[in-house]
């Protein structure tokens, strides 16, 4: 789907919840996703509302919510009048009170103005779940979903949220349609999905790609048999690093994996032979092409700054993100299964803090300045038209592990906020981007007032501070802001070492600053 095409359908979905003309967030750029999980659905109704109203603060269009399989079909079959009433593609016979979360979600974010984009993922129940062998103990979660399975329950989600499905446990009116979706997630990491390699007629063969086939296959016709087929709809959801093992846990790198799932080698000829046959490959003629809006990935770079890419080739972090498109493009040209000019979507990026983590975490001014040079890398990229925020508010660390512990800081540090709900800089780092890039003689401004409401045209003011100086000074004629979604760019000349920032102001005496950016 080409960019124009894709970024209207997006903006259709967006007016519709934003109550605004389509025309008015039309322009070229990224939708601005959140995904904090914890916030939405597990810490209750005022944190989600709480969380919801500072994400529509900041700027955010959508919110991504994981839709876990084995969460939602928690006790369908437990006891005897449970297990005879359930059908697990009918979401009125799972047990009362599982939807509760994601209904009570879907409706608060409908209220605020937010499109709410589901991804349907594993790991299931044990009931739809492979029997992993005793020495994959480990395992047991995630092994070798039944794609049928999986694909009744993205039935059941669909239909839940179709528009016509009436809410039977809570307001009993009918229920808001999602039209926002993705299938799995990060299929390629054995966290999610084992075995991620398998030993078949003598070789180890990558394993992942072959399931995730099928469960994109189920998962795909059972949203269209449900009314979503002209929804926006993301494949992928794949992990950036990965390892060179080949156990059943060992992470497969994103571009082998996508390879794989083509039955398409390294050197770029397609699988023939016993090689197809061991991968399965003529699945993949029961796929006439997968449909898809987008291509969904993650592509941290953990530690490491944004503009530094990992040392595998087949690793996609956002150093090296338009490297995606060009290989769904070669996968296209090869298979022709999957549409050329398929645009993608960064679907969780961020970087986690010290404080309060010591060992995962960047410094608080690292991770405001890393968030806006890889949305910036992105916006370079015209076919990247969506960037996600993980995590709005930090998680707060292991209960039960020795404090101070790496264990302990298990949980995820990348918010925006600290676990006490205390902004880090990079709360107006993400609602006012600003990223400089000297050029000779010029400087190159780019930034974003994500915090306005589409559509809306103004000005921003640029400043600059001479190294030593105290000073601000205004720096050139105020930007005139005219792209839908808040995006500017400009050139001034280069003042020499000091530092940048951008100033807003509503001219009713409310003023917001972006973060300072040191040019030498």
């Amino acid at each position: 789907m080409p960019l124009p095409r894709l970024l209207l359908a997006v903006v259709v979905v967006l007016a519709a919840a934003l109550q605004v003309p389509a025309t008015a967030a039309a322009g070229p750029g990224q939708l601005s996703i959140f995904l904090d999980d914890d916030q939405m659905l597990y810490r209750g109704d005022q944190a989600r509302d709480f969380a919801l109203q500072r994400m529509k603060t900041l700027g955010a269009d959508v919110v991504r919510v994981s839709v876990l399989w084995s969460v939602a079909a928690e006790n369908a079959h437990k006891g005897r009048r449970q297990r005879r009433r359930f059908r697990s593609a009918d979401p009125s016979t799972y047990p009362i009170g599982n939807w509760d979360r994601y209904d009570r979600l879907v409706l608060a974010a409908q209220q605020m103005g937010i499109v709410v984009y589901l991804d349907v993922t594993g790991p299931g129940p044990k009931w739809a779940m492979g029997r992993a062998p005793r020495s994959q103990k480990k395992n047991r979660g995630t092994w070798k979903p039944d794609a049928r399975e999986f694909g009744r329950f993205v039935r059941a989600v669909a239909t839940r949220y179709s528009g016509a499905y009436r809410d039977e446990n809570g307001t009993r009116g009918f229920l808001p349609k999602v039209t926002f979706w993705a299938l799995y997630n990060e299929p390629n990491q054995g966290g999610w999905l084992t075995p991620q390699y398998q030993r078949r007629g003598g070789k180890v063969v990558p394993w992942s790609p072959v399931m995730y086939r099928s469960l994109w296959l189920h998962g795909r016709q059972a949203l269209e048999d449900t009314g979503h087929d002209d929804d926006i709809i993301l494949i992928g959801e794949t992990a950036p690093l990965g390892s060179g093992g080949h156990t059943t846990r060992s992470p497969i790198r994103p571009k082998k994996f996508i390879r794989e799932l083509f039955c398409v080698r390294s050197n770029g000829r397609r699988y023939r032979g016993r090689q197809a046959r061991l991968r399965r490959c003529s699945t993949l003629k029961r796929i006439k092409r997968f449909e898809a809006t987008a291509w969904a990935h993650h592509p941290y770079t953990k530690k490491l700054a944004p503009t530094k890419r990992d040392r595998s080739r087949d690793s996609i972090s956002i150093a090296n993100v338009s490297d995606l498109p060009r290989l769904l493009d070669q996968m296209a040209s090869k298979t022709r299964r999957i549409a050329p000019g398929m645009n993608t979507m960064m679907t969780e990026f961020g970087y986690e803090t010290n404080p309060p983590d010591p060992f995962s975490g960047v410094s608080l001014a690292k991770q405001a300045a890393y968030i806006n040079i890889g949305d910036h890398i992105a916006y370079q990229d015209p076919r990247v038209v969506g960037q996600t925020q993980f995590l709005f508010k930090d998680v707060p660390p292991v209960k039960g592990e020795r404090k101070g512990t790496k264990p302990y800081w298990f949980t995820y540090q990348s918010g925006l906020f600290d676990a006490d709900g205390r902004p880090k800089p990079a709360a107006t780092a993400y609602a006012m981007p600003l990223v400089v890039t000297p050029a000779g003689d010029q400087d190159h401004l780019w930034g974003q007032l994500r915090f306005l409401p589409n559509g809306r045209q103004t000005t921003v003011a640029t400043e600059f501070r001479a190294e030593g100086s105290d000073t601000w000074a205004p720096v050139g004629e105020p930007i005139q802001v005219t792209n839908g979604l808040g995006f500017y760019e400009a050139d001034r000349p280069s003042p020499g070492p000091g530092a940048w920032r951008a100033v807003w102001s509503d001219g009713a005496g409310f003023t917001l600053t972006s973060r300072e950016v040191t040019v030498d």
